[in-house]
């Protein structure tokens, strides 16, 4: 099979999300409707806890394998992203505030007391994956970012509507990940499209961003069948 053209490449990685991505769960769905309880929500905040650790983790594991400093300088703002630095905190701790406008103390989101099996295997099955796969390939599975923009949005609303016993000051996640999203996203997706340079690596890449949307998908399964 022939190389495909940039735009039939980004193409065919797009109808991946828009037939799979995990907006389409019917958890995701029942949380935008508004009809989660209080519980239920808690037990998905704890268990994308997990998930959220889990993302510098998996950004470090490209690094490891990527023998391009160039590449290296790009992906590496992702590290402190998530797990910030001093003076200017990151995501994990934008997630452990969450956990406290649902009502935890964070030691029970940091002890992982609440994490359910099947949430764990899911991310460590990811994390595996990127440290497994040539970097170009672990790239590629993190474009789920390319339709978290929207999800994002979407999530909150549905929370400042539904569920204001959610503590404002929680959501700022969300907010900071929202412009993010697009600028990590166009960044994965420049760097995928790039170093994808055989139809093999082209197909390839295509596999692993649905393998990343399974990975969702089994996440949510899990966070739905323990709440």
């Amino acid at each position: 099979m022939s190389l495909l053209s940039r735009e039939d490449f980004v193409s065919a990685l797009r109808e991946v999300g828009t037939k799979r991505y995990h907006h389409l769960h019917p958890f995701h769905v029942k949380m935008n409707a508004g009809g989660l309880s209080r519980e239920q929500i808690r037990c998905w905040v704890a268990n994308r806890w997990y998930y959220q650790r889990g993302i510098p983790l998996k950004d470090a594991a490209i690094l490891s394998n990527c023998p391009s400093r160039e590449v290296r300088r790009v992906w590496l703002h992702r590290l402190t992203d998530h797990d910030g630095r001093e003076g200017a905190e990151g995501g994990l701790e934008a997630w452990l505030q969450l956990g406290e406008a649902v009502g935890f103390p964070r030691e029970e989101l940091l002890d992982e007391r609440h994490v359910v099996p099947g949430a764990r295997f899911a991310v460590d099955a990811y994390v595996t994956f990127a440290r497994t796969k040539p970097w170009p390939i672990a790239v590629a599975s993190s474009l789920t970012e390319l339709f978290a923009p929207d999800l994002m949005r979407e999530r909150i609303a549905a929370f400042e509507k539904h569920y204001r016993w959610i503590r404002p000051e929680g959501l700022a996640y969300f907010r900071s990940r929202v412009p993010r999203a697009k600028g990590d996203s166009d960044e994965a997706l420049d760097l995928t499209v790039t170093h994808c340079d055989t139809r093999e690596m082209q197909d390839e890449a295509v596999a692993a961003l649905s393998f990343k949307c399974d990975v969702l998908w089994a996440l949510l399964d899990a966070i739905a069948g323990a709440s």
